[in-house]
């Protein structure tokens, strides 16, 4: 796979290449081409339109990586938004109490890629579920998300409390996605002797 192409922003008609995520954390060459596919917004400026999901055990990379691609698409160009799952279901309530949610999914289309880290540390109740499935869908195919979780898409339902709610989010998540799941021992175990946390099973996949 080739490198991104980057611009100079002061260039007429400048386009922006960071489609697809790369199993690795991609690297930004202004002399090299980017072959990915291309979603062509506005003034001929290619949109994130691909997602990631990372799966895996605590202390397995997954925030890390996370952060290391957002950092690559903000160098890139785009916007990039972080927060935890927790932190922006929040927010969404914020908005949704104060009769501006539609303006604050709107405000965050505008970020090529927002980050969602530890999907599924805390479980959400039925309303902070459906707000999360909001910021999905708003999303679909327009821009891109890369979400952290340390559970299987088979325990999601546990998750959101309604599995007809977790499946329709899922697929609509996946379906333009890279899923990698992160396996072995948690680096923050590493010189303390434990060998293995309760949460850190072989579970953690995409099934």
């Amino acid at each position: 796979m080739k490198s991104p192409q980057r611009h100079h922003p002061s260039q007429k008609g400048a386009r922006l290449h960071l489609t697809r995520w790369p199993t690795r954390a991609p690297t930004i060459n202004p002399e090299g081409g980017a072959k990915s596919k291309q979603h062509s917004g506005p003034n001929g400026v290619v949109i994130l339109t691909q997602n990631l999901v990372l799966l895996g055990a605590p202390g397995t990379g997954k925030t890390h990586l996370a952060i290391g691609l957002g950092i690559k698409a903000a160098h890139a160009g785009h916007r990039v938004l972080f927060a935890t799952a927790t932190d922006r279901v929040t927010r969404l309530q914020e908005a949704h109490a104060a009769g501006r949610l539609s303006n604050e999914l709107a405000r965050l289309r505008r970020y090529g890629l927002i980050i969602v880290d530890e999907v599924g540390y805390i479980p959400f109740e039925q309303d902070a579920a459906n707000l999360f499935f909001q910021l999905v869908s708003s999303r679909y195919e327009h821009a891109s998300l890369i979400l952290t979780s340390n559970l299987p898409f088979a325990r999601w339902g546990d998750v959101f409390g309604d599995q007809v709610v977790a499946a329709a989010m899922i697929v609509r998540i996946v379906h333009h996605a890279d899923v990698l799941t992160l396996k072995g021992s948690s680096y923050r175990l590493k010189d303390t002797g434990i060998a293995t946390l309760p949460s850190a099973r072989a579970e953690n996949t995409a099934q």
